[in-house]
């Protein structure tokens, strides 16, 4: 596909996408679909679904999940939301609603069957993908996922060199972090060394 077409494909994707209203009346608020993506996206990161500040803001991991992410990225704020060959596509792309006992309600389903293989069908530049928490997880590796995030997080290795899976940057998993030094002693490092590798630095 020439570079035209491939350009005219995403902006009509992505259209629709800010435009869908596909769970209007099923939220708890007015939808408003998060994505961040272009034509020159070569690092893509998929999380779970916006949180309430990113629903507020309106770009991805606007919140303390993005600064830990940013970090083991090794990137900062602006080289985050600067850098084109840096994109975001959460598995849902609208804030899904806090639970009564606190944290955000799972992503829907129906977010990830109505976009996500067009969308990526739409990013032919992608190089690697980041699988942030157990949901993108499972959607990217189906049978290949060893089952608990842990397992397939300690893994990663065998998923490269076009996808990294990664436990979500959430305080809620500060304890496993703890729990699990092997990961900012081993992923980290090479993340970010591919990040800087990717990004030309």
């Amino acid at each position: 596909m020439a570079d035209g077409a491939s350009a005219g494909a995403l902006e009509g994707i992505l259209a629709d996408i800010r435009a869908c209203r596909a769970c209007a009346g099923e939220l708890p608020h007015d939808p408003r679909p998060v994505v961040m993506v272009s034509g020159q996206t070569r690092i893509l990161i998929c999380g779970q679904a916006p949180g309430r500040r990113v629903h507020e803001s309106g770009l991805p991991f606007t919140d303390p999940s993005g600064d830990r992410l940013r970090s083991w990225m090794g990137v900062d704020w602006d080289t985050f939301y600067g850098a084109p060959q840096i994109g975001v596509a959460a598995m849902a792309f609208c804030y899904p609603g806090t639970a009564p006992k606190g944290g955000d309600y799972p992503p829907p389903t129906r977010c990830a069957a109505l976009w996500r293989r067009r969308l990526l069908a739409a990013l032919p530049k992608v190089e690697l993908t980041l699988l942030v928490g157990s949901y993108a997880q499972a959607w990217a590796l189906g049978d290949k996922a060893r089952g608990p995030m842990t397992e397939t997080v300690r893994a990663w290795r065998d998923y490269g060199p076009g996808m990294i899976p990664l436990p979500h940057p959430s305080w809620r998993n500060t304890g496993w972090l703890k729990r699990n030094p092997w990961f900012e002693a081993e992923v980290t490092p090479y993340l970010r060394a591919r990040v800087a590798d990717m990004l030309g630095r």
